[in-house]
C-alpha cells in the first residue's frame, strides 16, 4: 500500500472510527507482535453497529517466520485482537509482498470472514484491493490479499492538510463509482474511512477491505447502501475540511465543535468548493442534516454517482510554468558574422568589401606574410628529417625512456580502484533473519531497491534485541579493501555501521573472531566507512548495531530501522 505509509496493509484496524484509540502493535526484533491492540473504537459515526463479541476464541499463536500453506511467510504482525491478527507476510512462490488476516476455525466470525473473501475475489474490480487467498486448513482460516507499496492512505494524505478540489473531485467519483459498482454485485463495505481509501503513485483511488473488514470486526447494518453513502459523504468532508464531520476525533482529524451540528464544509474552511461542499451535504443528509439548498439527498452510491455527474467538472490546476530564458543567438549562428541582426521588413544596406592593400605599406606588409610563411616550411622540414635520421637511435632513447618510467611510477600514489562485489549472503548472528532475499538489491546499481531491517520498538541500538544485522559480500578474490560506500534509506540519528574481514560467507566464527576493517556513524541516507589500515580479504561483512527512527511505510510501521540501497568497496 504505501513505500511511505501504512497505505500498503489492508489490515483490520483500519478503523479508528469515533474515537481512535487503538494502540498499533510494536513488534520485537523478530517482528513478533509486543503488545495486544486495544479496539475502542465505534461504528456509530457512519451508521454501522457490531454483532457482538468474539467468544472465547482467541488469536492463533502465530510468529514471525511462521509459513502458511508452505508458501505465505508471516514477517511483521500489524493488528492482534478480538481473536484474529492481520501481517504483512512475502509470497515465496511469486516473491511479493502481501497482507494476510489469520484467524482460528472456531471463531465465531470465521465463516462470514471467509464468506465475505470469497464474494469480494469474484468481484475483480481493479477499484479495489483485491482478495488473492481464502482458505480454512490445520485448525485456521486464512484470507491473502494485495499489498500495495506504492499507495498512501487517505489519513496520511490529510495529515499535510486538505485536499486541492480537483483531487477531492478525482476522489469521490472513483470511490462512489466503485462503491456503485459493488452494490450492483450485492457487496457492502461498512466500514469506508480514511483508512481504507488509498491513492497510488498514479493517482488512482483504490478501497481496501471490501466486505472483509466488515466482517471480520463483526459489523452489519440494515441499510448498507445508505451507510456507504453516508462513509463517502464523510470522506469528501475531511478531504476538503481537514476535520472529521462528527463530534468525537478520528483518523487525526479534529471533530466538528459540540452543540453546532453538522454545517457545510464552505461554513468551516475559506476557499471550500460550493458544488463539492453542496455534494458532501446531500451525501450527509442520512445523519440528519439539512441538504443544501434543499436539494434531494443522496442515499445510495448509484444516486451521489448521478450528482456528481451533474456537477460541472473541476479542472485541475494549471502548472506552475516558468518560461525559460530566451536563447540569445550570435551573429555568426544567425549568419550575419560581423553584421548586426535585423528586423523583419527593413532594408539592410549593402556594405562595400574593404579596399584590398594596395599602398606602399600593405605591399611590405604582403611580403612580410611571405617570408614568415616560407620560414615556417624550412623549419617543418628540417625537424621532419632530424627525426628520420634519428630513428636508428631508438634503442637506446627506449631503454633510457623505459627506466624514465618506471622511476616515475615507482613514487606515483595507487590508484583508487572500485572492487567487483560477486555474491552476497546475509549474517544472522541470533534469532530470524531480516530480509536474505533483498541482500542482491544492496549492489544492482538501482537506488529504488534495497534490503532492510525489521522494525524495533527499542532504539537506536539494537541491543538487547539482536547483537546486529549485516551483510557478508563476496569480492571474487582477496583485495585490499580501503573503504565503502553506503547508501541508506532512512536519515536520522543515527546509524553506526561496522566493516569485518571474514572468511567465508557463512562465517566460522562470530562477530569477536573476525578482524574489524573500520566504523563510522551516519545521521543522513549515505555513510562512507574508512578502513584505519588496508586490509586484504575475500569476503567482508557490513555489520549494522544502531538503526535510526522512522516513520510508517509500505513495510512495517513507525521505529528504529533502516534499510541499505547501495554498497561500493574501492581498493
Amino acid at each position: 500500500m504505501a513505500e511511505p505509509s501504512t497505505a500498503a496493509v489492508d489490515v483490520a484496524d483500519n478503523s479508528g472510527d469515533e474515537p481512535l484509540t487503538a494502540q498499533a502493535d510494536q513488534s520485537t526484533a523478530d517482528g513478533v507482535a509486543k503488545n495486544r491492540e486495544r479496539d475502542t473504537d465505534s461504528d456509530e459515526a457512519q451508521g454501522s453497529g457490531g454483532t457482538g463479541g468474539p467468544g472465547k476464541a482467541s488469536a492463533p499463536e502465530l510468529h514471525s517466520g511462521h509459513k502458511l500453506a508452505r508458501r505465505y511467510r508471516l514477517e511483521d504482525c500489524v493488528t492482534r485482537l478480538d481473536g484474529f491478527s492481520s501481517w504483512r507476510a512475502v509470497d515465496e512462490k511469486l516473491r511479493r509482498a502481501v497482507g494476510v488476516h489469520v484467524l482460528p476455525s472456531d471463531h465465531p466470525r470465521a465463516r462470514s470472514v471467509l464468506a465475505a473473501a470469497r464474494s469480494s475475489a469474484l468481484l475483480g474490480d481493479p477499484r479495489f484491493v483485491q482478495v488473492l487467498d481464502a482458505v480454512e486448513e490445520n485448525d485456521l482460516v486464512y484470507v491473502v490479499h494485495e499489498w500495495l507499496p506504492d499507495a498512501t492512505e487517505l489519513t496520511t494524505l490529510l495529515a499535510s492538510g486538505p485536499l486541492e478540489p480537483h483531487d477531492a473531485y478525482q476522489m469521490v467519483s472513483q470511490i462512489a463509482s466503485a462503491m456503485a459498482a459493488a452494490h450492483r454485485e450485492g457487496l457492502a463495505h461498512l466500514r469506508l474511512n480514511p483508512n481504507a481509501v488509498l491513492r497510488t503513485s498514479t493517482g488512482q483511488w483504490r478501497i481496501r477491505g471490501l466486505a472483509v473488514n466488515a466482517a471480520l470486526r463483526g459489523i452489519s447494518s440494515d441499510t448498507p447502501q445508505r451507510t456507504d453513502t453516508e462513509a463517502i459523504g464523510a470522506l469528501l468532508y475531511a478531504a476538503l475540511t481537514q476535520r472529521w464531520p462528527y463530534e468525537n476525533d478520528a483518523y487525526g482529524l479534529s471533530g466538528l465543535p459540540k452543540d453546532i451540528g453538522l454545517i457545510p464544509p464552505d461554513q468551516v474552511r475559506a476557499g471550500v468548493h460550493r458544488g463539492l461542499s453542496e455534494l458532501t451535504m446531500r451525501a450527509l443528509v442520512n445523519d440528519g442534516a439539512t441538504a443544501s439548498r434543499h436539494e434531494s439527498a443522496c442515499t445510495t452510491p448509484e444516486e451521489l454517482v448521478k450528482a456528481i455527474g451533474e456537477m460541472p467538472r473541476i479542472r485541475p490546476p494549471e502548472p506552475a510554468f516558468t518560461a525559460p530564458p530566451e536563447y540569445q543567438h550570435t551573429t555568426y549562428q544567425q549568419g550575419s558574422y560581423g553584421r548586426p541582426s535585423t528586423h523583419p521588413g527593413a532594408t539592410q544596406p549593402v556594405q562595400a568589401p574593404p579596399p584590398p592593400l594596395q599602398s606602399r605599406t600593405g605591399k611590405a606588409l604582403k611580403w612580410a606574410v611571405s617570408a614568415l610563411l616560407i620560414a615556417a616550411l624550412g623549419l617543418g622540414s628540417w625537424q621532419l628529417a632530424d627525426a628520420l635520421m634519428d630513428q636508428g637511435d631508438t634503442d637506446d632513447t627506449n631503454q633510457t625512456q623505459t627506466t624514465d618510467a618506471d622511476d616515475n611510477n615507482s613514487a606515483a600514489p595507487k590508484p583508487i580502484q572500485q572492487l567487483k562485489i560477486q555474491g552476497s549472503q546475509e549474517y544472522v548472528a541470533s534469532g530470524s533473519a531480516q530480509a536474505p532475499e533483498d541482500v542482491a538489491n544492496t549492489y544492482d546499481g538501482d537506488s529504488s531497491t534495497y534490503w532492510r531491517t525489521k522494525r524495533y520498538t527499542e532504539g537506536p541500538n539494537l541491543a538487547p534485541y539482536k547483537p546486529g544485522v549485516g551483510i557478508v559480500y563476496d569480492l571474487g578474490s582477496a583485495q585490499e579493501v580501503s573503504a565503502a560506500s553506503i547508501g541508506l534509506r532512512y536519515a536520522g540519528d543515527h546509524t553506526t555501521v561496522k566493516l569485518y574481514a571474514t572468511d567465508s560467507l557463512t562465517p566460522s566464527t562470530g562477530i569477536s573472531g573476525m578482524k574489524e576493517i573500520g566504523t563510522a556513524d551516519a545521521g543522513g541516507t549515505s555513510l562512507t566507512v574508512k578502513a584505519s589500515k588496508a586490509v586484504k580479504t575475500q569476503y567482508v561483512l557490513l555489520w549494522i548495531t544502531a538503526v535510526p527512527y522512522a516513520p510508517t511505510d509500505g513495510f512495517s510501521g513507525s521505529g528504529y530501522k533502516q534499510a541499505v540501497t547501495d554498497v561500493k568497496f574501492t581498493g
